[in-house]
């Protein structure tokens, strides 16, 4: 079992918490306005890069938070976390 090291809670079993996706997508300006290709395009195409990779996890059985990780997609491995209110991190 992994071990998730939450900003608040510290670290806990991987099997509290639930992944969120990609982290930085930002929210279409004005949403009303795309076509229904360019809406399934926000909605459901993501990166899926191999190594470093900023992604948004819960806490959804804790302190029930967002953050911020940088997981390496190769190896499972979380270099860091961070609160959604940090500075956005480098990957």
């Amino acid at each position: 079992m992994q071990l998730i090291a939450c900003p608040w809670c510290g670290p806990r079993e991987e099997v509290e918490f639930s992944y969120g996706g990609q982290a930085g997508v930002p929210y279409p300006a004005d949403p009303a306005v795309l076509s229904d290709e360019q809406w399934a395009h926000y909605v459901f195409f993501r990166d899926n890069p191999k190594g470093r990779f900023a992604e948004r996890w819960n806490h959804s059985a804790g302190c029930r938070r967002w953050f911020t990780a940088i997981r390496d997609t190769a190896t499972y491995r979380f270099e860091r976390v961070s609160r959604l209110d940090d500075p956005k991190p480098v990957t």
